[in-house]
């Protein structure tokens, strides 16, 4: 049986995302599954998730961080990108 097939998704969620927790959730949600990458706050006031895992990993994650957070979400734009296996774990960056 092959290896599962790693894949990586850049998401931006914008609305009331920064100052509520939303990066620690991401994060937490990221160590309980087998997820590397980061998560960090814009500029802009959106909040930028870069994840790399299987697919069910990481719309187990997405599914996490939207039900966890779902108040403070306004909208998510989420793109589909070749992985590079460039992280090792799932960090918080500031």
């Amino acid at each position: 049986m092959p290896p599962p097939v790693t894949k990586r998704r850049l998401v931006y969620y914008s609305g009331r995302v920064q100052g509520v927790g939303f990066r620690f959730t991401a994060k937490s949600a990221a160590d309980s599954h087998a997820i590397s990458g980061y998560v960090r706050n814009l500029a802009d006031g959106r909040v930028e998730l870069l994840a790399e895992g299987t697919a069910n990993e990481l719309n187990a994650l997405l599914w996490t961080i939207r039900s966890e957070t779902a108040g403070h979400i306004e909208d998510e734009y989420s793109e589909s990108l070749p992985a590079t296996g460039e992280f090792t774990e799932f960090n918080i960056h500031y």
